[in-house]
């Protein structure tokens, strides 16, 4: 073989090795369009139109930097953020953090599977409740009984949902000037409704479930391979990783957000313009856009729903589990079978139980997943405060301290956070 032949051949190696290592980022962003997100920015552009799309360019970098934060000290340091938090931090810190996102991604589940159920209903009829207890327990059935490796093979592809959204543009008219100007020249409104929709969006899209799965699921593709170790032990390996990271997140908070963009633009450009600007789930999103839109965008929208649904709900009940295991320092991983992390996956059956459980209640949905929101923008300062801390703290990253641009980016994110946490007070005080 000539030299030529031998770089090819080691380049399309390396090449296929990247992206069946591709994962984390994905999946971490992919599902940051879960229903219930689909909902606010269906929202978004229902009640404000084109005005609303600009918040998509201003979420991206941000996520970026946050997430890999998350997944540097997961991969530098081999443990999740609260496994880091309980070594390092004070108990009852650590303790409320965790307490408060188990509460708020139950009730995110509780809300995911009754738009999932909701959807399914619109498109082919049938019992609501019959559907939520079917999604509830099929998901339940995946992360239980199927080994990680395999496991997150089934995630990846369920990402593919996502482009349902994509395609509706090529379904519905959009008139692209408008839409270019209104993105880059918003207008924009001290209005309480409008800072509660834009704070909505901030919280939908920069969320503390988001952090600690993505972290963790670092540590799990590291104790997956045999020959890998934390980057802290192993600094020859650390570019190459960081590298993957950085592309992984890229691309992954590219799609998520790409995404919210199309979910904006089509809602705005169907339901905004018909006059039709009060949207509370997605399910009705789904309806709405029925006589608008057509059939196929009507089908589109719907089978989205249930596709990120699926996508969604283990990223929910896992960082839920990841967080508890790491802050009782229980054994976990999807890898491990049930009866070895008795703890880790019994968190995930009683939140997805439980969240499946409330679509039977007389609770409203939708009052509910207004307060998870609430619960989620008040934890998520305190945590990206404590992951800054620890990403620049030489005990926890060795000689792998985060960069000053990384600094500036992640204290940029974190300060857009408590500013739209301060926001969202001050309108619930108006």
């Amino acid at each position: 073989m000539s030299h030529t032949e031998k770089t090819a051949t080691d380049q399309d190696a390396r090449s296929k090795s990247w992206l069946k290592k591709l994962g984390p980022g994905l999946i971490t962003g992919a599902a940051d369009d879960d229903p219930s997100g689909i909902a606010t920015y269906s929202q978004a552009g229902a009640q404000f139109g084109f005005s609303m799309l600009w918040t998509v360019w201003l979420t991206y970098p941000l996520m970026v930097g946050i997430q890999v934060v998350s997944a540097k000290i997961g991969r530098v340091s081999g443990l999740g953020l609260s496994a880091n938090m309980r070594r390092h931090y004070p108990a009852w810190l650590l303790h409320t953090i965790v307490g408060l996102l188990l509460i708020a991604n139950t009730i995110n589940i509780a809300a995911d599977i009754s738009a999932m159920a909701n959807a399914l209903e619109l498109m082919i009829g049938g019992p609501t409740h019959w559907y939520a207890i079917g999604f509830g327990v099929i998901s339940l059935l995946l992360q239980v009984f199927i080994p990680y490796r395999r496991y997150v093979r089934f995630l990846k592809w369920l990402t593919l949902a996502l482009l349902a959204y994509v395609a509706t543009m090529f379904v519905v008219h959009i008139p692209w000037t408008q839409v270019l100007i209104n993105t880059l020249l918003p207008h924009l409104s001290w209005e309480p409704a409008y800072i509660t929709t834009v704070v909505a969006v901030f919280g939908t899209t920069i969320s503390p479930y988001l952090f600690f799965w993505q972290a963790s699921q670092e540590v799990e593709d590291e104790e997956a391979d045999p020959e890998e170790t934390a980057l802290k032990d192993a600094p020859d390996r650390a570019s190459a990783n960081f590298r993957r990271i950085k592309i992984d997140t890229y691309i992954g908070m590219a799609f998520s957000n790409l995404v919210a963009f199309f979910i904006i633009l089509t809602t705005a450009v169907t339901l905004h313009l018909h006059g039709m600007t009060d949207i509370q789930t997605s399910a009705q999103a789904a309806s709405a856009l029925r006589p608008i839109a057509g059939e196929f965008a009507f089908w589109l929208f719907s089978a989205g729903i249930i596709g990120t649904g699926m996508l969604a709900i283990p990223v929910l009940a896992g960082s839920a589990a990841y967080a508890m295991a790491g802050a009782f320092d229980w054994r976990n991983s999807l890898e491990l079978k049930p009866e070895a992390a008795k703890g880790f996956y019994g968190i995930i059956v009683i939140s997805t139980l439980i969240g499946v459980g409330l679509c039977f209640t007389p609770i409203d949905p939708i009052k509910a997943l207004f307060w998870s929101a609430v619960i989620n923008g008040v934890i998520s300062v305190p945590i990206m405060v404590v992951m800054m801390l620890m990403a620049a703290r030489p005990d926890i990253m060795g000689e792998f301290v985060i960069s000053f641009r990384l600094k500036v980016l992640g204290w940029l994110c974190t300060a857009v956070m408590a500013i739209a946490v301060c926001a969202m007070f001050w309108s619930l005080g108006k």
